[in-house]
């Protein structure tokens, strides 16, 4: 039997480096792309049409949960909160979508039993993300736990998180050992066309790069000094 999973693929850099993993690791790949109500949901489903041709997955599927655009609650998603730029702060920032990670495991766990996939990958980060409660391992072993109770797949489904406890500079890092196309790839949580460079996921990512010495291939809006 084939080792077979299912890759939550957003189209940015963290579930690219995910992808990239389970290419190395599984027989066969399964890309899942959920489009939620995101305000820059046209440009991640274009990233993952470049790695779907990059990658070339046995299946692909594009679906949509843009119910949570309509239950709001997020800056993502609600067009009159207005994605704030970055800043050290504390507690849940306004960009957490009310358990999203949950609604697309639970889509991931769907598809498994009717493909018989028996991983799913998900690229969440504990220890270097924005601190949204639904990237903690502890939530993926509950999940992993509902899904032996709820699903008749059972035990046989795991939840692999490869990069859960990996820094973002760790994250480049292993993406350029694996020689990945972090051009197409797309973290930005604002625009669509060019990078914003000043929310928290461009600062993020720009300060990964920087601190892996490695110039991002992806234009920014504002200038940016690589060498500082």
């Amino acid at each position: 039997m084939k080792n077979s999973a299912i890759v939550l693929l957003s189209g940015g850099m963290d579930s690219l480096v995910t992808a990239g993993i389970a290419a190395n690791e599984m027989d066969e790949l399964n890309f899942l792309h959920v489009n939620y109500g995101q305000k820059t949901e046209v440009r991640e489903l274009r990233s993952f049409r470049r790695l779907v041709e990059y990658f070339h997955p046995q299946r692909q599927l594009v679906t949509d949960i843009s119910y949570l655009k309509e239950i709001g609650g997020s800056s993502l998603t609600d067009p009159a909160m207005e994605v704030e730029d970055y800043q050290e702060r504390s507690g849940i920032p306004a960009t957490y979508v009310p358990f999203r990670n949950g609604h697309l495991v639970a889509i991931a766990v769907s598809w498994a039993e009717v493909i018989e996939a028996q991983n799913i990958y998900l690229g969440a980060v504990e220890e270097d993300s924005s601190g949204y409660p639904d990237c903690r391992e502890s939530f993926y072993q509950a999940m992993e736990n509902a899904i032996a109770l709820g699903s008749k797949t059972g035990s046989n489904l795991k939840i692999i998180t490869p990069i859960i406890h990996k820094s973002k500079e760790e994250i480049i890092r292993l993406g350029l050992q694996l020689d990945l196309p972090f051009q197409f790839s797309w973290s930005c949580y604002k625009n669509n066309d060019i990078a914003c460079g000043v929310c928290d996921s461009c600062v993020l990512r720009i300060r990964a790069f920087r601190k892996a010495g490695v110039k991002d291939p992806l234009p920014y809006a504002i200038d940016i000094d690589w060498n500082s």
